[in-house]
């Protein structure tokens, strides 16, 4: 087990009704002026929005509210949201919603307390945030994990790149949490917060380090509980117990907890987000399109690590290593096709099938033009993803 430092600051408030809780929650950690990001329509005609900001009223605040946010959240509409937090005197972000949302709302916060920074320099890593306002989550996606990590992706739509920014400043100050706000999503979107959830985890799970026992029973666990509700949910949307599994989980899977003690990876992360910024697929789906192809291309570093994944998640009983963890993988690639999602480009529409060229175009940009390398289970550079995308390109 290696060193590590835990920071989990976010306050969880999870059950039925929490959401008429938001304007007590802001006043108490000294909001005056709240500024309310979120996405489309859904939080309008459920009537979740008039909840929110009727509790913000009776809690004495002002507010104003900004809708429109997209999935994989853009550049263009963080600034002008930064923009319009700015002139109305922000001192509390309110993100209502899922993870577009909530990234959104944490680059309105960084921006907002630095109007002299254009936020894209964060997430370009070419300033660093020192200081940002509070952010509280009203969620309605399980998904991203965003309620809880230290995580937030913006994608820049003119150049079609899509960058994430770690930092403590992105740790939301509380997360209200009902899984009934999650009962208008459609299959689509419930199947791809079930592939983000176990993406989390499974981007920690494979790593080269031995002997962290404690924190490889928490990841398998929660992938277990993933696998099995997130079966159930892509059923029937309104199982309130899958659902409070599945949205548990999602903030356990990206506040760090499933990856303590050991090296993270992150590689499939980094192949979809090339995905995700080029042809606007959903990020769960951009995941499950590539992940299988990842698998089968760097498992051969460590089939004892796999096959312990397959045995210990899949209940896999074959005896030797390589053929355990081919079954793993196998299992795996099924278990995101059972929740309709894509594990091919053929099979995402938005995707299709690449020419040699485009693949190597691809895998340049992911690289960042050749001048990184992605991963730590098996470090990768631009030959391998180019390898990994061919292997996906079918």
């Amino acid at each position: 087990m290696h060193g590590f430092t835990q920071y989990t600051p976010t306050r969880i408030i999870f059950g039925k009704e929490t959401q008429k809780q938001a304007g007590e929650l802001a006043k108490s950690l000294g909001a005056t002026k709240v500024f309310v990001v979120y996405g489309g329509g859904s939080v309008v005609r459920s009537g979740l929005l008039d909840q929110v900001t009727a509790s913000l009223q009776e809690a004495g605040l002002d507010y104003m509210t900004i809708g429109g946010v997209k999935p994989n959240p853009r550049l263009s509409f963080a600034r002008e949201a930064v923009k319009k937090s700015i002139e109305f005197g922000t001192d509390f972000v309110l993100a209502v919603g899922g993870g577009s949302v909530i990234d959104t709302s944490k680059a309105v916060a960084h921006g907002t307390a630095n109007p002299e920074t254009d936020i894209w320099e964060f997430w370009s890593k070419k300033q660093t945030v020192t200081k940002s306002l509070p952010v509280g989550v009203v969620l309605t996606l399980a998904a991203a994990g965003s309620e809880t990590s230290d995580s937030a992706v913006l994608t820049n739509e003119d150049t079609k790149i899509k960058r994430g920014l770690s930092t403590d400043f992105n740790r939301p100050a509380f997360a209200i949490m009902n899984p009934e706000l999650t009962y208008t999503l459609p299959k689509y979107q419930v199947g791809c917060g079930v592939v983000d959830i176990m993406m989390h985890t499974l981007d920690r799970y494979f790593t080269q380090t031995e002997n962290n026992e404690l924190t490889d029973e928490i990841a398998e666990g929660l992938l277990r509980t993933v696998i099995r509700n997130g079966a159930v949910a892509i059923k029937d949307s309104h199982d309130y117990n899958a659902m409070s599994e599945i949205m548990w989980a999602g903030s356990l899977s990206h506040n760090g907890i499933t990856g303590l003690g050991a090296e993270k990876d992150f590689a499939v992360h980094q192949l979809g987000h090339e995905l995700s910024a080029k042809f606007d697929i959903a990020h769960g789906a951009s995941l499950s399109t590539v992940w299988g192809a990842w698998a089968a291309y760097v498992y051969d570093a460590k089939p004892a690590r796999f096959a312990q994944y397959a045995r210990r998640v899949w209940n896999v009983e074959e005896a030797d290593d390589v053929k355990a963890a081919q079954e793993g993988i196998k299992k795996t690639v099924a278990y995101f096709a059972s929740l309709d999602m894509p594990t091919s480009f053929s099979e995402a529409t938005e995707i299709g099938l690449k020419t040699d060229e485009e693949v190597k175009k691809m895998a340049h940009g992911c690289s960042y033009e050749g001048t990184r390398t992605i991963g730590s289970f098996k470090v990768c550079d631009e030959n391998d993803i180019y390898e990994i995308y061919k292997l996906a390109n079918k």
